[in-house]
């Protein structure tokens, strides 16, 4: 459908649904690119924020506030708790534990936002949570427990971020981002000054990593962050934890097994009702508000 034919709420769920693609390679291009992990998140982090510093096309507007501060904050630990956690332990892993997410936003969120989290969304969390746990039941285990730690820890902080960056709804959430990413590489620092330079293919997966994976994703994010509830914005970037084993899967051989089919239904299938539901439910408020002003001209 093209883009002009939809609403902004359509538009909304298209961007992040775009940005849940983005933001699955991470997975693969972490494990193919072999250079220290803290190192790739903070170059990775540096690309990023000059890439979203162009794209805005517009002079960036800091203004010090408790949900820009805390959106930056929270995305730079974001990105340092789940790069290494996604090298110490498996990506299915990895992106699991990250997408406890919906469970610490929907705390956030009704404290933070004063947002409740609505029954359909309710059911759809929990089903799409559900569905998590049987994709990766097989895989899930104790032997990387640090990396599982980290990356249960950057579910709590992607949550976090997720409220503030809501929280801008009206003001300019991109700014967060590029100040967590400026956050991070300063945090990299230590570790960058202490590896050797990176290779031709190193810097490619960087570039692609930077650029696009995390770059384009979240000005993506934050066009749909806006528009969307907080609880919602997560629910759509669920599609990540699907495709992001996947691509590991084709590229780096780790496989899925028989679990994993019934979740992957249960999580697209839970996403795709949702997202529809919510289509049909914008269409018939604009429905409604076009034939209330023709009411009222006819009037």
């Amino acid at each position: 459908m093209a883009l002009h034919l939809l609403n902004d709420r359509q538009k909304a769920i298209a961007a992040l649904l775009c940005c849940a693609v983005l933001w699955s390679f991470s997975g693969v291009i972490v494990k193919l690119v072999q250079w220290h992990p803290m190192a790739i998140m903070g170059v990775r982090s540096l690309i990023a924020a000059l890439f979203i510093l162009v794209a805005m096309g517009r002079k960036p507007k800091f203004n010090a506030s408790v949900p820009q501060i805390g959106a930056a904050v929270t995305y730079a630990l974001t990105v340092a708790l789940y790069i290494p956690a996604i090298k110490m332990t498996t990506a299915a892993n990895a992106i699991l534990l990250q997408y406890t997410a919906p469970i610490w936003v929907a705390l956030f969120g009704a404290w933070f936002l004063g947002e409740r989290c609505a029954k359909r969304d309710g059911i759809s969390i929990a089903i799409s949570m559900l569905g998590m746990v049987l994709f990766f039941y097989d895989d899930l285990d104790a032997t990387a427990l640090t990396g599982n730690l980290l990356a249960l820890g950057s579910g709590v902080t992607i949550a976090a971020m997720m409220v503030f960056l809501r929280g801008q709804k009206h003001g300019a959430p991109l700014e967060s981002v590029i100040l967590g990413n400026l956050l991070a590489f300063l945090i990299s620092l230590p570790w960058l000054f202490t590896q050797p330079l990176p290779t031709p293919v190193t810097w490619l997966g960087l570039l692609l990593m930077g650029m696009f994976q995390l770059g384009l994703s979240y000005i993506l994010f934050c066009y749909g962050v806006r528009r969307v509830t907080a609880i919602q914005s997560v629910l759509f970037s669920m599609l990540e934890p699907i495709l992001n084993p996947i691509w590991v899967l084709l590229l780096v051989g780790e496989r899925p097994r028989g679990w994993a089919l019934m979740g992957g239904i249960l999580v697209v299938g839970a996403v795709t009702a949702r997202g529809i539901m919510l289509a049909l439910d914008a269409g018939d408020a604009s429905d409604s508000a076009e034939q209330s002003v023709q009411s009222a001209l006819s009037d």
